[in-house]
C-alpha cells in the first residue's frame, strides 16, 4: 500500500507529464474528411493524442512511478541504469548457444541458463555498447533485479531480441561480479486480456514466464508491496479527474476550426 506522499508524487508526475504533452503536442496534419464528419475533429485529435502518448508512457510516467513505489522497499533504486559494457567472450558465446538452442527446443529455464553463464566467466573480455536498464532495484542483501519495461502487446518477432538482451544484462553483471545474485526481467504495466491471463509471451518459447516476466499487479506489488497496483490505478483516476476540465477544453478547440 502506498503512503499519501507517494500517491501525491505519482499524481503530480502524471499531471505534469500530460500538461507538458499538451504544450508540445501537434496532431498530424493529414486530412481525414470522412472521419472528421463522422466522429468530429476533437475525437480524432484525442485518438491521435492517445496514440502519441502511448509511445512516451514508459519513460514519462511508468518509470518515475516505479521508482516512487520501490524506493521505500529496496536499498537502491535507479531508472535508466547503466549495468555496464564488459562481458567475457566465453559468456557471450554461451548466450548465443542458449538462443540457438531455444529456437530448436523452446523450453526456457532461466535458473539453468544463469548457471550455464556462471561456468563461462573466464577468457578475454569483450566490450559491448553500454547496457541501459529501464529500472534497477537492489535489496539490502545485494540481490539485483533489472527490468525492461515493454508495451502491453510487443511483437512476437522481437522476443528473441528481448531474450538476448536479458541474458546479456546477466552476463555483464556476472562479469563485473561473479557472485552477484541477478534477475533480469521483462515487465508489462497492465494486462490487456484481463480477466484472462496474459498469454502472449508463451507463444514465443523464448522467455521463462516464471522467472523473466512480471505483468500488471505482480510487477507493481513487487515494487511497492501488496495493494500498490490498486493504489496506482487510483492515482491515475484521481489525476484524470483533476485534469478533465483541461482535457475537455484542449480538445474542444479542434471543432472550432471547420
Amino acid at each position: 500500500m502506498l503512503s499519501d506522499s507517494q500517491k501525491n508524487y505519482i499524481q503530480s508526475v502524471i499531471i505534469d507529464s500530460l500538461r507538458q504533452k499538451f504544450q508540445n503536442y501537434s496532431p498530424e496534419s493529414s486530412n481525414m474528411p470522412f472521419h472528421y464528419r463522422l466522429l468530429g475533429k476533437d475525437r480524432m485529435a484525442l485518438f491521435s493524442f492517445i496514440q502519441s502518448l502511448n509511445t512516451t508512457f514508459g519513460t514519462s510516467i511508468f518509470e518515475p512511478a516505479a521508482v516512487a513505489l520501490a524506493k521505500n522497499n529496496f536499498a537502491k533504486v535507479e531508472r535508466q541504469y547503466i549495468v555496464g559494457s564488459n562481458i567475457y567472450s566465453n559468456c557471450q558465446h554461451k548466450i548465443q548457444e542458449i538462443i540457438n538452442s531455444l529456437t530448436i527446443n523452446p523450453k526456457p529455464d532461466k535458473k539453468q541458463e544463469i548457471n550455464l553463464l556462471k561456468t563461462t566467466l573466464n577468457g578475454s573480455i569483450n566490450t559491448l555498447k553500454p547496457a541501459k536498464v529501464d529500472l534497477f532495484v537492489e535489496t539490502s542483501t545485494g540481490e539485483q533485479f533489472l527490468f525492461d519495461l515493454k508495451t502491453v502487446k510487443p511483437n512476437k518477432s522481437d522476443f528473441q531480441k528481448y531474450k538476448q538482451t536479458l541474458l546479456e544484462w546477466a552476463g555483464i553483471a556476472l562479469t563485473a561480479n561473479k557472485n552477484v545474485k541477478i534477475h533480469t526481467l521483462i515487465s508489462i504495466p497492465y494486462n490487456p486480456y484481463e480477466p484472462k491471463p496474459y498469454e502472449r509471451w508463451t507463444m514465443a518459447g523464448m522467455l521463462d514466464t516464471e522467472q523473466e516476466l512480471m505483468v500488471a499487479e505482480e510487477f507493481w506489488d513487487f515494487l511497492g508491496g501488496k495493494g500498490a497496483y490498486i493504489d496506482l490505478l487510483d492515482c491515475f483516476e484521481n489525476a484524470g479527474i483533476k485534469l478533465r476540465p483541461e482535457i475537455d477544453n484542449y480538445f474542444s478547440k479542434f471543432n472550432k476550426d471547420k
